[in-house]
């Protein structure tokens, strides 16, 4: 999953994308609202965490402006303000969660996962089973005939990339912009070490390769 983080207080900024890099995800983060807006306007993003006080163009706007667009990504809105009528008017923009500061770092990863099983359910079940496989995405729990493999935050971001288009060719350039974060300039054969380390835990024949094209994750 893909994560951006629109907000201002650096300090803040960097610590939550470490968090969110350490559970798993890929994070991208901009300080001001306009690249914000253009940023999460790119539709490459599961969801977004937006800071209502920004130069350049507040949360609200922000909200309201990808919302217009029919961009229907997650949005939680952070906020330093209290009281009913700024949730309220948060809301109101389209946001799906509101955070009061300061908060606990515990707090907000809870309500991002929930953001994003409410928007799994309203597609694909969490459990995804393909083969002697079976894939837990909303607990991030995977077995192998009824064996509980154990993988790396990272290892498991790749996975989920090829569990969520089971039995279709996913291609690298893909993996890399959903799994490794927008600064990402190393070598994209990186993909391939992840690919050989998932293969030598669930199985080679779990995962072809489909040359020129990508992965393809199968039954086997």
């Amino acid at each position: 999953m893909r994560v951006l983080i629109v907000e201002d207080e650096k300090r803040l900024a960097v610590s939550l994308a470490r968090g969110l890099t350490a559970e798993g995800f890929a994070v991208d983060v901009v300080h001001d609202g306009l690249e914000g807006l253009h940023r999460a306007g790119e539709g490459v993003y599961d969801l977004v965490v937006l800071d209502i006080m920004l130069p350049g163009m507040n949360g609200y706007r922000v909200c309201s402006a990808l919302r217009a667009a029919g961009n229907d990504v997650p949005i939680l809105m952070l906020t330093a303000k209290d009281g009913e009528y700024d949730e309220a008017e948060g809301l109101d923009t389209g946001a799906d969660d509101y955070l009061t500061k300061p908060f606990s770092y515990v707090v907000l990863l809870a309500r991002v996962k929930a953001l994003l099983r409410r928007r799994g359910a309203a597609g694909a079940s969490p459990i995804q089973r393909i083969g002697a496989l079976v894939v837990d995405t909303s607990t991030r729990r995977i077995f192998r005939e009824d064996i509980e493999v154990t993988l790396t935050a990272k290892e498991f971001a790749v996975l989920e990339q090829l569990v969520v288009r089971a039995g279709q060719v996913v291609g690298k350039p893909e993996i890399l912009e959903h799994v490794w974060d927008f600064a990402y300039d190393g070598d994209p054969n990186i993909v391939e070490v992840y690919i050989s380390a998932l293969r030598r835990k669930l199985g080679a024949a779990a995962i072809q390769t489909v040359r020129g094209a990508g992965y393809r994750l199968v039954a086997a």
